[in-house]
């Protein structure tokens, strides 16, 4: 059996099809950005072979693996013969039995198969060693709430600039509507893969834009490496018209039903107080969804404001933009970064 050590299948992509062999509850804590999991054992059975190892001996765990898996293996190949592929790079958890197995059978079947070394305890180890985009030229772009921020950075990444998009990736918007309309967001520890593969797409030349963020966005937790690169990158805020941010809301939100709406706003009432509470919560349900928007853009102002007082960036810009077009707006907000923005 060939292995493929960690750092050649990082720097050297290829069109093999790359199977995580461990346990779906495994896969879902965190897997490797493109991996198909194709277990070997549900969560019961490696439960089982787990506890048999421990209780008994590692011979009795392994005789009982190969019994389970044992009935498996022609659903295995066929599994794998469904992506009309013939590389195959395997792993589970620290490239042993698992993936060995794996790669056995897969090899016996007339696949070309290779196992990381390591496997995903040492991808996860590479993440936690390495410094979240030390080298990188960061630019984070600012502005109040509603000014249409995830446009502005989805236009830049169709202009061609680099972006990197946390809220994507977390699947929540950053405030406590943010997850209307998301599916279920990763674990942390995934999100950290799924940073650490867009990083690794990155051209450390060229600059990156980032949305400006609180350290948590719903319940993922930006690593602490990334943060201090986010609070130290210059920002720069920008300013639309207040008819532009109402528009931008209503285009975001204003599709929900009432009852999604109410329950965010109570996950607010605590800041906005329980008399603005009942101001938003009586404008939606008669439909007056704009002044329910002022009621919670009084608290994120407030909120945003204080923010940007205390942002230790070295290096804060203010730029206000005309119109409502948002190409127009963003080539003007490239333009002004081109020209002012400078890094280290």
């Amino acid at each position: 059996m060939e292995y493929i050590a960690l750092h050649e299948f990082l720097l050297n992509p290829s069109d093999a099809l790359l199977l995580d062999v461990r346990s779906p509850a495994e896969y879902e804590a965190g897997h490797i950005p493109g991996a198909v999991n194709l277990p070997l054992f549900t969560n019961d059975e490696r439960a089982q072979v787990g506890t048999e190892y421990k209780q008994r001996s590692p011979e009795k765990a392994l005789l009982l693996g190969l019994d389970i898996i044992g009935p498996k293996m022609s659903e295995i190949i066929k599994q794998v013969k469904k992506y009309k592929v013939q590389d195959v790079i395997v792993h589970c958890w620290r490239g042993g039995k698992r993936s060995q197995s794996m790669a056995w059978l897969l090899g016996f079947a007339g696949f070309n198969v290779k196992y990381i070394q390591g496997g995903y305890k040492e991808y996860r180890r590479n993440i936690l060693n390495s410094e979240f985009f030390k080298d990188f030229k960061i630019i984070i772009l600012g502005g109040r709430t509603g000014m249409g921020k995830t446009g502005f950075i989805h236009t830049l990444r169709d202009m061609g600039e680099q972006v990197l998009d946390l809220e994507e990736l977390a699947r929540h918007k950053g405030s406590a509507f943010g997850h209307l309309g998301e599916s279920s967001p990763p674990t942390n520890e995934q999100f950290e893969n799924n940073v650490a593969d867009k990083k690794k797409k990155f051209d450390k030349a060229k600059r990156i834009w980032v949305e400006n963020e609180s350290r948590l966005i719903g319940g993922i937790v930006i690593a602490q490496e990334l943060w201090n690169k986010m609070k130290a990158a210059p920002l720069l805020n920008i300013e639309v018209s207040e008819k532009q941010r109402l528009n931008n809301i209503l285009n975001d939100y204003g599709h929900f039903s009432k009852e999604e709406l109410i329950a965010s706003f109570k996950k607010i009432e605590k800041r906005i107080g329980g008399q603005n509470l009942k101001i938003a919560t009586e404008a939606i349900e008669v439909d007056d969804l704009t002044k329910a928007i002022q009621v919670a853009l009084k608290y994120y102002d407030k909120t945003y404001d204080y923010n940007l007082s205390v942002n230790t960036s070295p290096d804060i810009h203010k730029l206000s933009l005309d119109g409502e077009n948002i190409e127009a707006q963003t080539k003007t907000i490239i333009d002004y970064a081109d020209r002012n923005i400078r890094f280290n």
